[in-house]
């Protein structure tokens, strides 16, 4: 089972705020690119809407066990930045389209969507996510299927810089919706 691995926080120095932006794009991003099971991943910063967290990494992983090898084990986290991040939140989603990554591959001149149901129970999200299917057959809505959970479905597309969503129903105001800039390329894992 494919995923999409969804990496959300924000960075509590501001003065060491590019150190740590260089350290993630410079180490992190190639370290987790050489794991096992890894298959690609880009980060992004928020520009627009209802930001709750700064930072946004996507991840996409064959599947949940890719958290289990000893690779991913040895150095996952932080690292010395631990202590600096705040609201950080980590969630796996179920892909259920061929090629999430091309999909979702965020050119430096366009931008992501994102839609979230933080704090909606699943049975209301799923809802939600219905209408919002109909109303925008673009966006991808993909299910959480494991660890902490954030939020039950994720809504994802890329965009235009200058992409503005439908309005959403009154009875959708639970859903967070938001636009991040790509900090980096999209990095695919290295073929062995």
């Amino acid at each position: 089972m494919a995923c999409v691995y969804a990496v959300r926080c924000n960075f509590a120095d501001a003065a060491r705020e590019a150190a740590w932006n260089e350290w993630y794009n410079g180490w992190k991003l190639p370290s987790l690119m050489a794991k096992p099971l890894f298959l690609g991943g880009q980060r992004f910063q928020a520009q627009a809407l209802d930001a709750r967290r700064k930072y946004l990494a996507l991840w996409y992983v064959e599947g949940p066990e890719a958290f289990t090898t000893p690779e991913y084990k040895a150095d996952w986290g932080f690292g010395e930045w631990t202590s600096r991040i705040t609201d950080w939140s980590r969630d796996l989603y179920q892909v259920e389209v061929a090629d999430i990554a091309g999909r979702l591959a965020t050119p430096l001149d366009a931008a992501l969507y994102l839609a979230s149901f933080e704090d909606v129970p699943r049975s209301d999200a799923a809802g939600f996510c219905e209408a919002l299917r109909a109303a925008d057959r673009e966006t991808l809505w993909l299910p959480a299927v494991g660890l902490d959970k954030h939020s039950p479905f994720l809504g994802l597309r890329c965009v235009a810089r200058d992409f503005r969503p439908l309005p959403l129903p009154a009875a959708a105001g639970a859903v967070r919706q938001a636009i991040f800039a790509p900090l980096i390329g999209f990095a695919r894992a290295r073929a062995d």
